[in-house]
């Protein structure tokens, strides 16, 4: 049987973004309205489109060996998943979005010591719990299936939603007075698989050229010419590939992806004349999922 790797898009606000986004790194996936098993023209993967809210359930599950997903809604779930690279982008932008804090913006709601005793309504309820539990600030956290900015002042007191720009909640006369986090996008993948070396190296090509991509796009240049150095470093057989040496078909995922991603590099070469190297720490939420037991 031929190796496969089960792979979850996120269905939803990042989908559109998220196939764009292997549309720059080489692959094709091809989704339409009805079905949820999107075709993508790599024999090695298969798609599956998931919500994000779900994804960290499915992977770790073993459902899936891997997905895309908010950082959020692992977090959120409590879940054990690897964290195989962290990918900046967003539905509107390639920035990070942020869970923040809403009030009315005629209350009088200054800070969430303000808010205590209060009903406070959002899909991101478990980490809002512990946002206020550690302020030891007792409120009443309520799920809300959508909608969420409609709520304050008559269905709930305050809000803790997602934003990119903050233009919704302008728009319905909120006022932010608190980021509770910060998310971007992960690929992450199930354990299991992750220890597997077929996938691993597949995973490792997946993120590198994903992460190429969005490096050509913001012209971050010299983050992904050192991170294809250093995959070319670590497996002979990508350095046989790219030298031109082996065999049309030797080198695994990675001679694969050479083939693939010739315009993605021609990309980065025309960028770089103009462009230097950008080095953003990691978050404080990667650091913390890569720690885990």
């Amino acid at each position: 049987m031929a190796n496969k790797l089960r792979l979850g898009i996120p269905k939803g606000s990042l989908q559109d973004a998220t196939i764009a986004l292997f549309e720059r790194a080489g692959w094709h996936i091809y989704a339409n309205g009805r079905s949820y098993f999107p075709s993508i023209d790599d024999p090695e993967i298969e798609c599956m489109l998931i919500r994000a809210q779900e994804m960290a359930r499915y992977v770790n599950h073993g459902v899936l060996d891997a997905g895309l997903t908010g950082i959020d809604w692992v977090v959120e779930s409590g879940l054990q998943v690897e964290s195989v690279t962290s990918l900046v982008y967003a539905k509107q932008s390639r920035k990070k979005v942020r869970w923040v804090l809403a009030v009315p913006e005629d209350s009088k709601f200054e800070k969430a010591e303000d808010l205590a005793g209060k009903i406070i309504a959002t899909e991101l309820v478990e980490v809002t719990k512990r946002y206020f539990a550690e302020r030891n600030v007792p409120v009443q956290v309520e799920f809300s299936w959508g909608a969420t900015e409609v709520k304050p002042p008559m269905l709930a007191d305050a809000i803790v939603e997602v934003t990119e720009t903050g233009s919704s909640l302008r728009a319905n006369r909120l006022r932010i007075i608190d980021t509770v986090m910060e998310s971007e996008t992960h690929l992450i993948a199930n354990r299991n698989a992750y220890n597997d070396a077929w996938k691993r190296e597949k995973l490792e090509c997946l993120a590198m050229m994903l992460r190429g991509a969005i490096a050509a796009q913001g012209q971050d240049i010299g983050a992904a010419v050192i991170g294809q150095a250093h995959l070319v470093q670590r497996h002979p057989a990508q350095r046989q590939a790219q030298a031109g040496t082996g065999p049309p078909h030797q080198g695994g995922a990675f001679g694969k992806a050479r083939r693939r991603s010739v315009h993605a590099s021609a990309s980065i070469a025309r960028a770089s004349r103009t462009s230097r190297a950008l080095s953003p720490p990691a978050s404080w939420v990667e650091r913390r999922i890569s720690t885990r037991s």
